[in-house]
């Protein structure tokens, strides 16, 4: 019997602290990965600065977990969007970004930034494709 795979999307539209949603949106992302399924996140609204560079969240006593996207690559995770209207309504680019490595395995090509900056008809288009979106 073959194994059906499922495309997820995972929108994360909080900002990345004050609430459990960022993290808890992090974790099933890698939970879906870890069981092969074909996984896409986004992010949207306050979303986007769950993956800007240079979070420090000494002041106010929180973990700081967002080098945890960066291993995004490494759990097969290879589509992540970024909503370009999010972005540019808080003033942020690309450049403010973190970059994701990706190395696929079977050809060995490997990608430096796998981060992609999309306009809101192509977010709403892979969201159609979706068989499942949870939103965060």
């Amino acid at each position: 019997m073959s194994e059906v795979v499922k495309k997820f999307m995972y929108l994360n539209r909080k900002a990345p602290y004050g609430t459990i949603y960022a993290w808890e949106a992090l974790e099933v992302v890698l939970i879906g990965a870890a069981f092969d399924q074909d996984v896409c996140v986004m992010f949207l609204d306050d979303g986007v600065y769950q993956l800007t560079k240079g979070q420090d969240t000494k002041g106010i006593g929180m973990k700081n977990f967002s080098p945890t996207y960066r291993t995004l690559g490494d759990y097969e995770v290879r589509r992540i969007y970024v909503d370009r209207a999010s972005l540019e309504a808080r003033g942020l680019t690309q450049d403010d970004l973190v970059e994701i490595a990706y190395e696929d395995m079977e050809t060995e090509e490997e990608f430096d930034n796998i981060v992609e900056v999309i306009d809101s008809a192509r977010v709403s288009e892979l969201m159609n494709e979706s068989d499942a979106v949870f939103s965060f």
